[in-house]
């Protein structure tokens, strides 16, 4: 079993402990998280937090919008649209690999655990931005959170490369996401998938960023990103839970592409 920076496994992360951590932690640094309960979650560890994800969802009384045809069509406009920037972005991203590659001779490529749709986990990819190590390492940067919620930001993590930084910025490293979007672990648009060591952190209406299928973004990433606080990313998936549509979508696609070129809000 995993066991995390406090040496406690999974098995003995109690609700009362993670809530108590949690607060204690929000109540010292206003910023956020300073200590994730765990951090390393093992097979069977992961599925234990995804049954309790979906027992918690099961009494949401959150009703996503959206009939069958909205979801037929989402996911015909997210095969279409993720296969043609695949196709067309293949020679640039071919070059930014090789260019990380090169760097320092590491997989260009990175790959994590992240949460979606009632709690079903997959493996999200993107261009590694990071030094190699950069998940080992994370407990001794964790302290250095700067953001107000769960999610992790630092504005001097020193696990970013120098080319990491150029690729977070325009928001290159996010381009592999497109063969999750094909594959269908992702949409275009909808929340952003969490790492599983927030989630377990969440409370049941946090959780409900989970209802719907995670993607590359949503109403946070048009409206300040890495700038916008944490219970108001929350609030914004939760509104678009409630009102998503295909005008919605296509606008923050739109609203997307344009965030993206001014670089706003991306660390």
């Amino acid at each position: 079993m995993s066991k995390n920076n406090t040496g406690n496994d999974f098995n003995s992360i109690t609700e009362e402990l993670v809530t108590r951590i949690t607060l204690d932690s929000m109540g010292k640094n206003k910023e956020g998280i300073t200590e994730y309960p765990i951090l390393n979650f093992d097979k069977h560890s992961l599925e234990l937090l995804c049954q309790g994800i979906r027992e918690t969802l099961r009494y949401s009384k959150l009703k996503p919008a959206g009939g069958k045809a909205y979801k037929i069509i989402k996911r015909t406009f997210d095969i279409i649209i993720s296969g043609a920037a695949l196709a067309i972005l293949i020679i640039p991203m071919g070059a930014v690999a090789l260019a990380i590659y090169l760097n320092d001779k590491g997989n260009p490529i990175f790959s994590q655990i992240r949460l979606t749709e009632n709690g079903k986990p997959f493996r999200m990819y993107k261009f590694r931005s990071m030094c190699m190590d950069a998940e080992e390492k994370f407990a001794e940067v964790q302290k250095s959170n700067a953001t107000d919620g769960l999610a992790f930001k630092s504005d001097n993590d020193p696990r970013i490369t120098k080319i990491g930084h150029f690729i977070r910025k325009t928001s290159i490293d996010e381009l592999p996401q497109f063969w999750n979007v094909l594959k269908g672990d992702m949409s275009i648009i909808g929340p952003r998938p969490p790492l599983p060591r927030e989630v377990v952190l969440y409370t049941p209406h946090q959780m409900e960023r989970l209802l719907v299928k995670g993607g590359l973004s949503c109403i946070c990433q048009c409206e300040g990103r890495s700038d916008m606080e944490f219970d108001k990313w929350v609030e914004s998936d939760i509104r678009y839970i409630k009102e998503r549509s295909l005008k919605l979508d296509f606008n923050l696609m739109i609203r997307t592409a344009i965030v993206v070129i001014k670089g706003k809000g991306a660390k």
